[in-house]
Parts: C-alpha cells; structure tokens; sequence
C-alpha cells in the first residue's frame, strides 16, 4: 500500500461518506499510520468520525503520544480546511468531548449523534453505540479491566502477525476470531446489534451506522440496516458510502498488500 504512486493532495479514490470509529489515538495498540495510509489514498465529501477517535482512558494510565498520532490529527484537520465536512461524534473512550456538543473547533463539528441522509434517501442513525452496551454503562470498573485484557490480546495478535508477515501469509485478526468463535461474544454481538436497531427504529432511521464493538460488519436486522464501522486497532476498516449511494467496507489491515473490499453482507458466526 506505501509505495502507492500517489499524491497526498490528489487520492485515488473519492467516496460521497466516509465513515471512521475507534482509532483509539493515545492507546499503544493504535494504528494510527495505517489510517493516515488509508487517507492518503481516499477522501470524501463529507467523514463521521464515530466515537472513540482519541483514548481519554489509556492516556490517563499513561502518556503515549508518537508522531503517527499528531500527523492524522493533522490530516483531518487538514482536510477540513479543504472543505470536506467532518462531524465528530464521541464515544466512552473520548468522553471529555461530550461537555462540547454543539461546538465547533478547526472545521470539525462536535455532535451527540446524527441522522445521515443517504443518495436514494434513506435516514441512517450516526451514533457510537456504547450507551447500548450495559457493561460500560453499569460496571465501568468491569469495562476497564476488559480494556485491559483487549490490550494484552492486541499485543499478541502483533506478535502473530509478526510472523506471518515473516512468512508472507496475510493478516490475521485473534480477537477477531474469538469474537466469531466464543458464544458470549457471539450473543453479546447479537444483542448490541438488536439494540442498536430498536434506536433506529425509535428514531423513524432506516438504518443505524456505529462503532464502539470493533466488529465491521453490514446486515440488516429487522428491516433495519445495521452498518458498523470496525476499528483502526485490529482489524483497521472504514465504512464508506459511493456516490451511487450503496455502503462497503474497506479493510486497510495489512500493509504487504492492496486493500480488498469486503462482503458488504458479513455472516454472523452461529
């Protein structure tokens, strides 16, 4: 993907929307030059950042600010002076920026949620989604731990992917696995996915597009489309919008090759 012969001022491909979450800036596992790969090569009319942008949690634990984090601040801000529309939408990881709903600072809009309206018109519901996820909501003590142990396990799938770069085998996700594999998480999956298109509904939205769970995924559930947007920790997806107006998610995650859409319809493990 690096030795792409393309200009930063001039990207290959443009999208209508382009949808990012869970970039966790501040967090040892973020893959923050990924993501700046990733837009130097795309850009949009308009990007939802969906929650979880910069890691409020792991910065309080401890200060971990490389160049790769400053230079993607940058980017976006950068391409807000360029014109493109951007819209911040906090999650739990970046909860200091809920006091500043309403507010606007170097072209980005901060909001609680949005509706986004679609090319053929359909309202989708923009929102984290970590108010429907009860473990944050009710044992925050819980959520840390679990932050921790994601972290450990983050850890671990580099030092797999370590070698499977060595061996030129194509990345791998272990989190991602045991999210398919292990049935709490499966069930856990399911029911943030039901709530989150009650919400939806709730709000007359076709659909709902999320983050917070760092699971891409797009199926409908219901009658409700249900988009998630993935995560720049692990998995590094981004959900975007054509100007057609039909929804994809594109994976950036390993760097030894070209990114490959995904089935914009993923299976859910049974």
């Amino acid at each position: 993907m690096g030795s792409y012969d393309v200009s930063d001022e001039s990207p290959e491909r443009r999208f209508r929307t382009l949808f990012i979450s869970d970039v966790h800036l501040g967090a040892r596992g973020s893959q923050a030059d990924l993501l700046l790969d990733f837009l130097r090569y795309h850009d949009a009319d308009t990007i939802y950042l969906v929650g979880d942008i910069v890691d409020g949690w792991a910065l309080k634990s401890s200060w971990h600010w490389p160049q790769s984090h400053n230079d993607l601040v940058q980017k976006l801000l950068r391409k807000a002076r360029k014109g493109a529309k951007i819209i911040y939408i906090p999650g739990n990881h970046d909860e200091f920026l809920r006091n500043y709903y309403g507010t606007h600072f170097g072209g980005i809009d901060v909001v609680e949620n949005t509706v986004h309206t679609g090319v053929d018109g359909k309202r989708y519901l923009v929102i984290h989604g970590d108010i429907f996820d009860l473990v944050v909501q009710n044992a925050r003590w819980l959520a840390h731990l679990g932050d921790k142990a994601y972290d450990f396990a983050i850890q671990m799938n580099r030092l797999v992917n370590f070698f499977r770069r060595l061996f030129k085998v194509p990345y791998w996700s272990l989190s991602q696995w045991a999210k398919q594999k292990v049935k709490n998480a499966v069930n856990y999956i399911g029911a943030f996915e039901q709530a989150l298109a009650a919400e939806a509904r709730r709000h007359e939205a076709d659909g709902v597009i999320c983050g917070h769970i760092h699971y891409a995924v797009i199926r409908d559930e219901n009658g409700i489309r249900y988009m998630n947007c993935g995560d720049w920790v692990e998995s590094c997806t981004a959900l975007v919008e054509h100007d057609d107006g039909h929804f994809e998610i594109i994976t950036w995650a390993d760097h030894l090759q070209k990114p490959e859409a995904v089935p914009q319809v993923a299976a859910r493990a049974a």
